[in-house]
């Protein structure tokens, strides 16, 4: 019936729940209903500043934040920090612009306090109300879990802990003997996957969650076939979690079902936000370090003959080969040529080259890497080829590091896995902080790890 692409879909984005919408214009229109309040309360009128001032306090703090899951002091905490770096951000903005005149310092000062309560108070009784809409006979939502192994009972636990969503966990279903399953699953252990359709239909199941392996496929067609003969919710939950998931995401391709298991997190407008900041932080940073770095220039040409300049090979983006940036810190060779590696003490590094690299000051030339796109301020330092084809053989997941752009620091630099790797068990343990910065990125991450380094290279003596 349907020939347009658009609806030849099989997976579609999950509904933002009623709790999410409410809280996304909650938090604003407190704001902008306690200036409004505070200004009335002290008789000033509603000028053109004052309608100015609401529209940039709507814009600030639209969507709202969802405090309605957490707990009442997390609640607080955030209302109050979140609140805090709005007056902050107001007034700079106000400051800057020499618009402070124009405002009441006591309605302010009314509206700054006012505001955190009304928003804490909103938030208690949103915490209410859900409390007793889950108390509800009919609100309950009936739950079983098929296959009660490791899977199973993450999943048990979540639906048990997660009050909120009004869901009753009632038991398993699982054909394997009572050896074979979780202890803590025998006591409900409710039949085996024969039993589950009639089960579901005669005690009002709503959600059934299947947690077998892959390898019981064919049983799992056959219990869907069965269960989808009743009006409970089927889910499937792939067992992942023995996986080094990187950016897991569900996607639809044209209907067809896709799940991203190792993917880049710069994708879309991640992609622009990541290499948007790398242009405009390097080009800052070049012009306020240039004095810096013409010193360095004359050192290292000082301190031995040769280039100032060392170039190495480094494998990128996709493991593609480029070409590193550093102020050199060894002797050339007899013939000119600069020795590829080198390690701590050794005799070919001069003072003055081994005073830059002590202090990282010999990187600094890959800020023009930043900008020529080979590398990126922040991810995965980028190690010698030979390296990379010897660990890549010996650590899980190692060239997963190389789905985004080598980094000038990273991670693993700013948690004490700087420098050299001695051991198979330090380049593991940098490689898990490198994937774990893939997992986790943002642009808030970037901004901490480049502040950490900072104040490493400042005050850390032991960096090398």
């Amino acid at each position: 019936m349907f020939n347009n692409r658009n609806y030849n879909r099989t997976f579609f984005n999950a509904p933002q729940s009623v709790t999410s919408f409410v809280a996304a214009f909650l938090e604003p229109f407190i704001t902008v209903a306690t200036l409004t309040g505070s200004m009335a309360y002290g008789d000033e009128p509603m000028g053109r500043a004052a309608m100015a001032l609401c529209l940039l306090v709507f814009a600030l703090t639209f969507p709202g934040r969802n405090r309605f899951e957490v707990s009442k002091l997390e609640a607080l905490i955030d209302i109050v920090g979140s609140w805090v770096s709005m007056l902050a951000i107001l007034w700079l903005c106000g400051y800057a612009t020499n618009s402070l005149l124009f405002f009441d310092f006591d309605v302010m000062l009314t509206w700054a306090a006012v505001t955190p309560v009304v928003q804490w108070v909103a938030v208690l009784i949103g915490k209410a109300v859900l409390k007793h809409q889950a108390a509800q006979p009919g609100a309950r939502r009936r739950a079983i879990v098929v296959g009660a192994g490791p899977l199973g009972g993450k999943v048990a636990r979540a639906l048990q802990s997660n009050r909120d969503q009004s869901v009753e966990f009632v038991g398993y279903f699982d054909d394997r003997t009572d050896s074979r399953v979780l202890p803590e699953a025998v006591s409900m252990r409710l039949g085996g996957l024969r039993d589950v359709a009639n089960y579901v239909y005669a005690h009002g199941i709503h959600e059934v969650y299947i947690t077998l392996p892959l390898g019981s496929q064919p049983r799992i067609v056959e219990l869907l076939e069965a269960v989808q003969g009743t009006t409970a919710s089927l889910y499937f939950v792939p067992d992942v979690f023995g996986i080094s998931i990187i950016q897991g995401r569900l996607q639809d391709m044209n209907g067809v079902p896709v799940v991203g298991i190792c993917e880049t997190p710069f994708t879309g407008t991640n992609e622009l936000v990541k290499r948007v900041s790398d242009i405009i932080l390097a080009s800052i940073i070049l012009v306020l370090i240039l004095p810096l770095l013409v010193g360095v220039a004359i050192g290292v040409k000082l301190s031995s003959p040769g280039p100032v300049i060392f170039r190495q090979k480094r494998n990128g983006l996709d493991g593609e080969e480029i070409i590193v940036y550093k102020f050199r810190s060894m002797r050339t060779q007899d013939n000119g040529a600069v020795v590829k590696q080198a390690t701590k003490g050794d005799s070919r590094i001069t003072p003055f080259g081994a005073f830059i690299r002590k202090t990282s000051l010999d990187e600094l030339p890959q800020f023009i890497n930043v900008l020529q796109g080979r590398m990126s301020i922040v991810g995965p330092r980028p190690h010698a080829v030979a390296h990379n084809e010897e660990y890549r053989r010996i650590i899980k997941s190692y060239m997963v590091r190389h789905k985004v752009r080598p980094g000038i620091t990273g991670w693993a630099q700013v948690n004490g896995y700087r420098g050299e790797t001695e051991t198979i068990e330090k380049m593991q343990a940098r490689v898990e902080f490198d994937l774990e910065y893939l997992r986790n990125w943002s642009l808030g991450l970037d901004l901490q790890i480049i502040i950490r380094t900072i104040r490493l290279m400042l005050f850390d003596r032991n960096a090398y």
